[in-house]
């Protein structure tokens, strides 16, 4: 079965690209609702994949400092602060116990005091929500079809790896992203891979020995859960049914369908809020999904004016 607006191929992707016997798809299932923002994942991927040092400066808007997902920062954990004025409508009772209190304090113990026990007037107007986010690896993904090198690649896993060695710069993968997630590698001065695409490869060097990715290996909430696709979609869904159970109507999951405009991610966030809220797109469509219909058209077109231009030819001959 495929998906209405899909490219190439069935919903899952390994087979589809000539792998025999493929294990189940992998991906990640990021729950926002219980990562601690402590940018473990962070410092795990960079150490393993050896990804340079980013521009870590505050800029005033947030106490995030490595600011977004590029070539130089594989996972980004976001601290995205909502202040007084917005509605704690959706919070469960163990985080704001006080019914129609516009602010939202942070869940977090103070001086050794559960949540509940923090006094009205000490807890904070605000809170942070925290996400991790990653490449999505899509199931349709555009940065595969117009790569023109081949040096982007389903792997034998579902997920989506850059060859490095293959590259050419061009940027076209950075332009058909619909996440904005690939990017270019700006420096350092002297790094060979300069100008090369560069994302998260899911840990695949890893994952062909049977481990898990670093950053999920490295999480200590375990809000990066790591495992089969189809696995993750049933424990990503159980858990907004909990949350939901618990008073958090606001819960809801992100690329889990596979019948959107990408068939579907191999990346899967659980999040609090509109998903503008955490910078991701609320309808990602692959950006090559017309491809085959304009070429069919180009096709059709191209037909037409040599027909004319054979008949006209013909007119004229004596």
């Amino acid at each position: 079965m495929t998906s209405a607006n899909s490219l190439f191929g069935p919903l899952d992707p390994a087979p589809d690209a000539g792998y025999v016997d493929a294990p189940k798809r992998k991906g990640f299932f990021t729950d926002t609702s219980v990562c601690i923002g402590c940018k473990a994942c962070e410092v795990a991927c960079k150490e393993w994949n050896d990804v340079p040092e980013n521009l870590y400066e505050m800029l005033g808007t947030s106490y995030d400092n490595s600011h977004s997902l590029n070539a130089n920062q594989w996972r980004h954990v976001a601290f995205i602060e909502q202040p007084a004025g917005r509605s704690s409508v959706g919070l469960p009772p163990t985080i704001s116990d006080a019914p129609g209190r516009d602010s939202v304090d942070l869940g977090m113990p103070t001086l050794g005091a559960a949540p509940t026990e923090v006094p009205e007037d000490e807890k904070p107007d605000f809170r942070w929500l925290m996400s991790s986010d990653v490449c999505k690896h899509c199931t349709h993904a555009a940065c595969l079809d117009v790569c023109p090198t081949g040096s982007l690649f389903r792997s034998e896993f579902g997920t989506v790896v850059v060859q490095d060695d293959i590259c050419n710069g061009c940027g076209y993968c950075v332009a058909a992203c619909p996440y904005g997630v690939i990017d270019r590698r700006r420096g350092p001065e002297g790094d060979p891979k300069v100008g090369i695409a560069q994302k998260c490869t899911l840990c695949y060097d890893r994952l062909k020995d049977d481990q898990r990715p670093a950053c999920a290996q490295a999480c200590p909430t375990e809000s990066i859960l790591y495992g089969d696709v189809e696995e993750l979609r049933e424990r990503a869904s159980a858990r907004v049914a909990t949350l939901h159970e618990q008073g958090v109507m606001d819960a809801r999951l992100y690329g889990n369908d596979p019948d959107d405009g990408v068939g579907g991610t191999g990346a899967m966030f659980l999040l609090l809020d509109e998903p503008e809220v955490y910078g991701l797109p609320p309808d990602p469509v692959v950006t090559t999904k017309d491809l085959p219909q304009m070429f069919r058209r180009a096709g059709m077109a191209g037909t037409a004016m040599l027909a004319g231009a054979a008949l006209a030819f013909l007119r004229r001959t004596p």
